[in-house]
């Protein structure tokens, strides 16, 4: 039988999993649409492009983090 600590556990992970692939998604979007209108700024955008998926990637690591603390609590 599927307690609830299981569930909260695959919640916790699977909605962390779906945030960060959103939010990295839309900002590949974004930053390959903004190299398009203008390759010049390929310098400026890039770093501010990749802190951007750094912090969305942290979404994901922390719900794994939360996940790991609801299981083995």
């Amino acid at each position: 039988m599927l307690n609830f600590q299981t569930l909260a556990v695959g919640l916790a992970i699977g909605l962390g999993a779906i945030g960060a692939g959103l939010a990295m998604g839309l900002s590949n979007g974004k930053a390959y649409e903004a190299l398009g209108r203008n390759p010049e700024a390929a310098n400026a955008i890039r770093p501010n492009f990749l802190l951007g998926l750094v912090f969305a990637e942290t979404i994901a690591v922390y719900s794994l983090l939360i996940a790991m603390l609801l299981l083995l609590h």
